[in-house]
């Protein structure tokens, strides 16, 4: 995988006199004084990290302490709120990672000086190819905050295949989190004004195309792009992108912005299902793995079973749905009501339950992934025949990036499909070849 580091696209806070909304002082920069910096990230008590929790004290102490020291010079923290209790125990239900975010944070709601900015992942686990909105996004109130995306794709194929995330990133700006009974609760109005923001970990490394995959580094513009009107159509963005970098070329254009714009439902459907995330191989995150993570220190993902698959996260289970507003929490905690593409991030079912389109989970699981590999397989397709209007180099790349997928596409089709047989026992509706 490329390095990986943040971008950040947000708006200091403008010096203001006491009292702070935070109840915190800062003390105003002398005169003259200059500072290089302008201030730090700050991930902590994360992934075996030390930070505040291993001196007893909690995450607001450990920001506050570094914003004190940087506020002379007008400096600002910006801290990960990447933390969670990883010494969990698999056998336990109620015990959620996902709940860890608004459980440790949501408390110091208020506590935080005005020169820290919360920096909030998207969803409550790690960049998953599909995940709920974050709550603690539109819990806070009292508190800067920033939305994390990754543009690195560290879990939707590292480069080596093609998603494109705006269409994504998108969806999550245009989530309403219903926490302002009286304004915008949309997840773009929440991160608006000073000291809000948006951020990215990116994907730029020492590929001689940057990003590794010549289609990769529409993310990167993209959320540039995003980063200053988060209200642009993800359509636009990459038309836009393809011109800059491809020129006026119209057969390049419309054949590499349709594989674009089906890239990450196609990623989405060879890998994990409706939500569950996590079938990956541990540690480097590519490739498939079906149980790879599910007996770890990390957490349990998907809970498979000769009958059924997916976390309870509902009042039965760790009752995370209920770290949201009324609303969603009633939405999520309905089997009736949770969006179908989150069902069993939110709840454990049955293989046979029918979904609205008619067909059981089972059924969904083997139908999307035969398609997901019969989509890269058509990417393939369709990238050979641009040979002719393409530079031979970038040509190269892209036709040995999409024969890699296309191959790679059928190992995660064959893996999934190949364990959820085994565990059940029930073969394909429609006879196609599923490995014993």
């Amino acid at each position: 995988m490329p390095p990986r580091w943040s971008w950040a696209a947000w708006t200091p806070p403008t010096p203001a006199t006491p009292p702070w909304p935070s109840g915190g002082r800062i003390r105003p920069r002398r005169s003259g004084q200059t500072c290089p910096l302008g201030g730090f990230l700050v991930k902590a008590d994360s992934e075996g990290r030390p930070g505040p929790f291993t001196y007893g004290r909690n995450q607001a102490d450990g920001a506050n302490m570094l914003a004190d020291a940087v506020a002379p010079c007008g400096g600002h923290i910006v801290w990960r709120c990447f933390v969670y209790n990883c010494q969990q125990d698999w056998r336990n239900t109620k015990i959620d990672r996902a709940r860890a975010g608004y459980d440790y944070f949501m408390p110091l709601d208020g506590t935080f000086r005005d020169n820290v900015t919360l920096q909030i992942k998207n969803g409550p686990m790690d960049f998953q190819v599909r995940e709920p909105v974050s709550p603690l996004i539109g819990g806070l109130q009292h508190t800067h905050i920033a939305v994390e995306f990754q543009i690195a794709q560290e879990y939707t194929g590292q480069q080596r295949h093609v998603c494109y995330l705006m269409p994504w990133f998108r969806q999550i700006l245009d989530f309403d989190m219903h926490t302002r009974p009286n304004g915008d609760a949309h997840v773009r109005a929440l991160i608006q004004g000073a000291g809000n923001g948006m951020v990215a970990v990116t994907n730029t490394g020492n590929d001689e195309n940057w990003t590794g995959h010549d289609l990769a580094a529409a993310n990167l513009y993209g959320f540039g792009r995003l980063s200053y009107d988060t209200t642009l159509d993800p359509a636009v963005i990459a038309g836009e992108w393809l011109r800059l970098t491809f020129g006026n070329n119209e057969p390049v254009e419309k054949t590499l912005h349709r594989i674009l714009m089906q890239s990450w439902p196609t990623y989405e459907k060879y890998n994990a299902p409706l939500g569950v995330g996590w079938m990956v191989n541990p540690n480097y995150h590519y490739g498939p793995n079906v149980d790879g993570y599910e007996y770890s220190r990390w957490g349990c993902y998907h809970r498979a079973s000769f009958d059924g698959i997916g976390i309870d996260r509902s009042p039965t289970g760790s009752d995370y749905c209920h770290q949201y507003a009324p609303e969603l929490a009633e939405m999520y905690a309905n089997v009736e009501t949770c969006p179908e593409e989150l069902l069993l991030f939110f709840h454990h079912m049955p293989y046979n339950y029918v979904l609205k389109s008619g067909k059981t989970i089972l059924q969904h699981i083997y139908d999307t992934h035969f398609e997901g590999a019969e989509d890269a397989a058509r990417f393939y397709d369709e990238v050979v025949t641009l040979k002719p209007y393409l530079d031979p180099a970038v040509y190269a790349r892209l036709e040995a990036r999409f024969a890699h997928q296309k191959e790679h596409a059928c190992e995660w089709r064959d893996v999934i499909n190949t364990y959820f047989y085994r565990k059940t026992g029930i073969g394909d509706a429609h006879g196609r070849k599923i490995y014993e």
